[in-house]
């Protein structure tokens, strides 16, 4: 017998793309914890990250964090591509496999604010946050819906992926569409050479070179040697994703710009002006790829932002929720500080 889903899907019908195209049948997987109360204004929106599911968000939603399920509504949709939500691995032919369209963080926060609307009546959002790819939905939320959140929290993203980030992932592309088993996404069987390339490349940047310098993977985490680290927390990870839904995120994450749409055509500072919300920005101080620096430039365009670094050696990885004690703590006080602002 099949278990049970541990979440609910929101039908897009046929859901148009900023593209031009149109996803057949779309559907927005999400998971709820708490309840909506009766003036609907407890709401909480936490996006999931690359790679990232549902349940990967979990451990900072809890009794006595900050995203209290006992006080808040917390919504947590599934980002396209991430195999729960449309993606290439789970759309029927001929959008499936390399046939499936790209998608922009805009098309993911259109199809959000249908699920908060349409199917929760949900007017005012108290906060959205989130890490990473979350983070960077969570600035597109604060540009595109500047009325609707009250505050916002995105930790090690970015409002607009930069240029040198948008490189390390085409090394990574690199390394796993070189694989002959790839076939142009036409792939039988998962291309699982591409697959641990791309996240030997992927280790090099996920966490810093402090992190490695200090031995963190043997000391915090109990691997052995560097390659017992990267095999085990780095290629069996990527090898249980889909390569071609690993690619349909990746193509989103370099192409996530809050101005790239009608509402600013291309106006970055604009976009970054229109967010009312109360925010904190919070970079990792050792993140290789979303450096505080390029969040420090996007504070001083934002009205009602403050730039709150988060302390670790991690790297990106310090962001991750539950990955380290210390940082989940930290980004913790930071939510619950926010929430407690009027």
């Amino acid at each position: 017998m099949n278990a049970l889903p541990d979440h609910d899907t929101f039908e897009l019908g046929n859901f148009k793309l900023q593209s031009g195209r149109t996803l057949a049948k779309g559907k927005l997987a999400y998971k709820t914890y708490g309840t909506l109360n009766s003036r609907r204004d407890n709401a909480i929106v936490y996006p999931t990250f690359y790679s990232g599911k549902h349940t990967d968000n979990e451990p900072l939603i809890g009794d006595g964090l900050a995203l209290d399920p006992q006080k808040y509504f917390i919504i947590v949709p599934n980002m396209f591509g991430n195999g729960v939500s449309s993606s290439p691995s789970n759309t029927p032919t001929p959008l499936n496999k390399a046939g499936f369209p790209n998608i922009t963080l805009y098309d993911n926060i259109m199809a959000h604010h249908r699920l908060v609307t349409e199917k929760f009546g949900i007017e005012r959002i108290e906060l959205v946050c989130g890490f990473s790819m979350g983070a960077q939905q969570t600035f597109h939320w604060g540009a595109l819906f500047p009325d609707m959140v009250a505050r916002i929290m995105p930790w090690c993203g970015s409002a607009k992926t930069s240029r040198h980030n948008f490189v390390f992932l085409e090394g990574g592309r690199a390394a796993l569409t070189a694989d002959a088993a790839w076939k142009d996404g036409r792939y039988d069987a998962q291309p699982a050479k591409g697959l641990r390339a791309f996240a030997r490349v992927y280790a090099g940047w996920g966490p810093s070179q402090a992190f490695y310098r200090e031995e963190v993977y043997r000391k915090a985490l109990g691997f052995e040697t560097i390659e017992d680290y990267i095999v085990g927390a780095w290629e069996e990870r990527f090898l249980e994703f889909d390569a071609n839904d690993l690619m349909a995120m990746l193509w989103s994450w370099q192409n996530a710009d809050i101005s790239a749409n009608p509402l600013y055509n291309g106006d970055f500072h604009k976009a970054l002006g229109a967010i009312k919300a109360r925010a904190i920005v919070m970079p990792s101080e050792t993140d290789q790829y979303f450096p505080v620096a390029d969040n420090a430039i996007e504070v001083g365009h934002m009205p009602n932002a403050e730039l709150l670094p988060l302390p670790t050696i991690w790297g990106h990885l310090g962001g991750g929720p539950g990955r380290n004690p210390d940082d989940t703590a930290f980004i913790n006080r930071a939510l619950k500080q926010l929430l407690l602002v009027n």
